[in-house]
């Protein structure tokens, strides 16, 4: 292992119940005068983005809302929020809600004054500096689930809808400027939901956990965050009113998130074209797949999922891990094949390209090949 890294950390955190009343001075504090909120379709006439905006509105910087925002966001997503930001003048952005609405939201700011095509943008090489940097409005996230982290990410993923592929747009102003993680947000979230996108926060440090690049504060972070969501999905999942269960997941995404500056792997290479293609929901796809890239990936991992599994006070090393994530996904409802996830005739030739072409190849421990790469998709149908 080369002892080399570049590493970035996140932003500043107002963590806590009922700390969205702090909005309206994040805002401020991040240079806001007039924001908008970003969020979907199912949260935009929920009680909490209404008490949101009277917040947003009870702090003089007025009351705005855009909701036009896809499961699986798309670029004629991009170009819709970018006319409603751009016609009303908004010098800032407030991302609120899921790992759809974060990203869009983030995407928006990003691309508001840039006068380029979104895919000129994508996380390859360092396009990033292709953007006009000074051009980017500022970012307040309010996280309403407790998987993704975006809220803490510098990247937002777009589905291109011609090509049904996610890409991954990044730049490191898009991490937001300020972020309020307020436990009660989440306590509406259905089980099914809890359960999705807790396990994608478990994927997010597992891969993290077993990337080969060097960085060892995520991989504390990775390490911790496994256990946090070991000890506290199921309380979330079996009562959403338990407020500590619901703040440490929010604790476990976030950590997620960060932990993934190491990298990640076939779980989100697999899960990024399947979502794109079958609209399946992120975290839960993450879930179905894991089971069978842990054993794809066991002649590199054995050792350090060992060491995580006497960590989270699992028998058995690897075999006790793999066992364990297989009886967390049936305790929490995951269907056990992409098949009964609702992947109907997919083309696994198209789904190979589009997964050998993922960013989160890179940061697989065993290489990835057209070949086991689609023997990977079959397993998981």
């Amino acid at each position: 292992m080369e002892l080399v890294g570049n590493w970035t950390y996140p932003t500043a955190v107002r963590f806590g119940a009922g700390r969205i009343s702090e909005i309206a001075d994040a805002c401020r504090a991040a240079g806001m005068s007039k924001p908008l909120l970003v969020t979907d379709r199912g949260l935009a006439g929920m009680d909490i983005t209404a008490r949101t905006l009277d917040h947003v509105e009870a702090g003089g910087l007025g009351r705005a809302l855009f909701s036009e925002v896809d499961p699986n966001p798309s670029e004629k997503n991009v170009t819709a929020g970018l006319e409603v930001l751009r016609a009303g003048g908004y010098d800032g952005v407030i991302a609120f809600g899921g790992g759809s609405g974060l990203d869009l939201a983030k995407v928006l700011a990003f691309m508001a004054g840039q006068t380029r095509p979104i895919w000129d943008f994508e996380d390859i090489g360092d396009w990033w500096t292709r953007a006009d940097a000074e051009a980017i409005l500022p970012i307040v996230a309010v996280p309403t689930t407790a998987g993704t982290g975006s809220e803490v990410g510098r990247a937002g993923v777009i589905t291109n809808s011609e090509t049904h592929e996610k890409k991954i747009i990044f730049h490191p102003k898009m991490l937001p400027a300020g972020v309020i993680c307020d436990p009660e947000l989440t306590v509406g979230m259905p089980p099914a939901i809890t359960a999705g996108t807790g396990l994608d926060a478990f994927a997010h440090c597992v891969e993290a956990f077993c990337s080969p690049h060097y960085h060892p504060m995520s991989q504390g972070i990775a390490l911790e965050g496994m256990r946090l969501v070991k000890d506290y999905l199921p309380r979330a999942y079996a009562d959403g009113t338990d407020i500590e269960a619901r703040a440490q997941m929010m604790s476990a995404a976030a950590m997620g998130s960060t932990a993934f500056q190491k990298g990640l792997g076939a779980i989100h290479a697999l899960s990024h074209p399947i979502g794109a293609q079958h609209h399946t929901h992120h975290g839960t796809t993450n879930a179905v797949c894991m089971p069978a890239v842990l054993r794809f990936n066991r002649p590199a991992v054995e050792g350090v999922l060992g060491q995580a599994a006497a960590y989270l006070g699992i028998s058995g090393g690897f075999e006790g891990f793999a066992a364990f994530v297989d009886e967390l996904n049936a305790g929490l409802g995951i269907p056990a094949t992409l098949t009964a996830l609702g992947v109907r005739d997919p083309d696994l030739d198209a789904l190979t390209r589009s997964a050998l072409s993922d960013p989160s190849v890179g940061g697989n421990p065993v290489p990835m090949t057209a070949e086991n790469t689609r023997a990977l998709f079959e397993a998981c149908l």
